[in-house]
């Protein structure tokens, strides 16, 4: 994937064409499968309608590229209402007067045919407004489109047995379950081989530039790129595997209150949990875990990453293991500052992704072993962080020094504060679009549908 502009390079209008063709290709394979019923039913209260987010993409493509980019007028007034995600929380969007799934898909083709029509009208070299400045307005269509497609693969997962993976006809790397077989130089340490927990790598202390400054399509919370002085610190080289937070289990993970804030324990008691969601016991010792409609052995994912974890469980987990989880910080110098080169854009460098670097774009309906991609390792020599899970950090999500919000507050202003804690990385079902080194995504403590996990830190 080779779209995304340097900020000097003039963008290329025809690949990034192809990119808007790929978004909406991978939309409609997710709602393409289903019954009408299916598509209209809200499977949790935590998630929309498949078929209201499918309409809201088209809505969100609407708004920003044919009517502030294009001046165009509204093909539907009453469109803006209906698919306002701040307006309407997704408990209520089922009892709105959305289309219907054939609507849905006219709609989508529609704005999808004028706003390829309008691309090839604008002069991108001279843009004709702020929105258009290195293609930004593309990019904020594009990655809003995959990062709904990432949670509309989410509410698949909530369909629980009755899920089914959604890419399957295209045979996108792997049948669910299957494990890569990578050519790998990682092995483990003496460390590792001790223990199920992951090694620790140094990462020396001092100023490093935190933020996006260089990333023409980086979102107004990735700004303004700015100094931050840390101590040194330890940090997990890899995220913590289905094997490690098993030993936490049976050493009495949930059953103590002592690991756990006193916020989370009572939200544990309260919900009487005591696994990863989608984990379910067979037997005495013995763990399936539900993936897509498919129930799989535990003990063939036992070096995946362990996900759909929330952050008050990777909390309680941190201090069991007598560490604790990085700040953001922390996590973003471990993976893209080089001690000699300053920062890059992603762990490796700024070369783009590749399938020898990093578990992305849905190929697979689930993480990799954390050891399986050694070309995505970071300066200070950690594995695995973009893609795979998306990592919990200890951070309240709060605005940067300079932070500017831009194009709307809705994006970011609207959720600072230390109701939401950040998250880092990506996940296996994230698009390259989305995903730089700088790149925050937040949500609530409790959330565990979500493709999360984490890895630890300690002070040095």
């Amino acid at each position: 994937m080779t779209a995304i502009p340097s900020g000097t390079n003039p963008i290329d209008i025809d690949q990034l064409v192809g990119e808007l063709e790929r978004a909406r290709a991978r939309t409609l394979m997710l709602i393409d499968d289903l019954s009408d019923a299916e598509l209209l039913e809200q499977v949790s209260p935590l998630m929309s309608p498949l078929i209201w987010d499918a309409a809201h993409i088209a809505n969100y493509e609407e708004l920003w590229l044919l009517r502030e980019l294009g001046g165009q007028s509204a093909s539907n007034p009453a469109f803006d209402n209906l698919y306002d995600a701040f307006d309407h929380p997704r408990s209520t969007r089922s009892t709105l007067p959305i289309l219907g799934p054939d609507e849905t898909r006219a709609y989508l083709a529609q704005v999808h045919d004028a706003a390829i029509e309008l691309l090839t009208q604008i002069d991108f070299s001279h843009p004709p407004s702020r929105l258009a400045e290195h293609g930004f307005v593309i990019g904020l269509i594009l990655q809003h489109e995959h990062q709904h497609g990432e949670t509309m693969l989410a509410t698949h997962q909530l369909r629980g047995d009755r899920a089914t993976w959604p890419f399957a006809s295209q045979q996108l790397n792997a049948r669910v379950g299957a494990q890569p077989d990578p050519k790998t130089d990682a092995a483990p340490t003496s460390t590792q081989a001790q223990s199920s927990l992951p090694a620790m790598q140094r990462v020396d202390g001092g100023a490093f530039t935190m933020g996006a400054d260089s990333a023409p399509w980086a979102y107004d919370n990735e700004g303004a790129a700015h100094t931050v002085e840390l101590d040194t610190f330890l940090i997990d080289t890899t995220p913590v595997t289905n094997r490690a937070y098993l030993e936490f289990i049976d050493d009495g993970g949930y059953s103590s209150a002592s690991y756990w804030t006193q916020d989370g324990w009572e939200w544990r008691v309260d919900e009487a949990l005591s696994h990863p969601q989608f984990w379910h016991r067979e037997g005495h010792d013995d763990w399936s875990v539900l993936r897509f409609g498919s129930r799989l052995d535990l003990e063939q994912l036992l070096d995946e990453p362990v996900q759909h974890v929330c952050w008050y469980e990777a909390d309680a987990f941190a201090r069991w293991a007598g560490k604790r989880l990085p700040t953001e910080a922390e996590w973003e110098k471990a993976a893209t500052c080089s001690p000699t080169s300053g920062q890059q854009l992603w762990p490796w460098g700024n070369e783009n992704i590749a399938e020898s670097r990093a578990n992305v774009s849905a190929r697979k309906p689930g993480p990799d072993p954390v050891t399986a991609h050694p070309d995505g390792v970071s300066p200070w020599g950690c594995l695995a962080m973009i893609g795979d899970v998306w990592e919990w950090t200890s951070s309240n999500f709060l605005p940067y020094p300079g932070f500017e919000a831009w194009p709307y507050r809705e994006y970011s202003e609207v959720f600072f504060g230390d109701e939401y804690k950040v998250l880092r990385g990506g996940s296996w079902a994230s698009d390259p679009i989305t995903l730089r080194g700088t790149f925050r995504n937040w949500d609530y403590p409790i959330r565990r549908h979500i493709f999360a996990g984490f890895r630890c830190a300690q002070d040095a």
